[in-house]
């Protein structure tokens, strides 16, 4: 099974099927940081975000691999499923204001793209 979790935050899913694990972390940017073509703070979180989804999930038995993606999470898992064919579409988010953008996400995709998109309900305690 190919699983694509879409990271909005860096809060992990709790409950990840063995499977084969793509993390793709959105760069997701300020309105006016994007306008002004300043995203380097962007990627550089949504890199750490990805580091420490793989990490986490490859300490407890789940093989994944990450990348970073489009600042638009929608686009991101456009961008990601050419090449990777996901059986299952997981959109993670832990904080109250990534989970709102979740919900929206989570209907856009299941609208757009052809695979289970299904959101994370609960997750791992955030290491130390």
């Amino acid at each position: 099974m190919n699983l694509l979790i879409v990271a909005l935050d860096p809060a992990i899913p709790a409950d990840v099927p063995d499977a084969n694990v793509l993390v793709v972390a959105p760069a997701v940017n300020s309105w006016l940081r994007h306008w002004l073509s300043d995203d380097d703070a962007a990627r550089r979180q949504a890199e750490e975000r990805v580091a420490a989804y793989v990490d986490r999930l490859e300490r407890s038995g789940v093989h994944a691999e990450g990348r970073v993606g489009d600042a638009d999470p929608l686009q991101a898992i456009a961008d990601t499923l050419p090449t990777f064919s996901a059986d299952e579409i997981l959109i993670a988010a832990g904080s109250e204001i990534a989970a709102r953008a979740a919900n929206g996400l989570v209907t856009r995709a299941r609208l757009r793209f052809s695979v289970p998109v299904s959101r994370a309900e609960e997750s791992l305690p955030m290491a130390a």
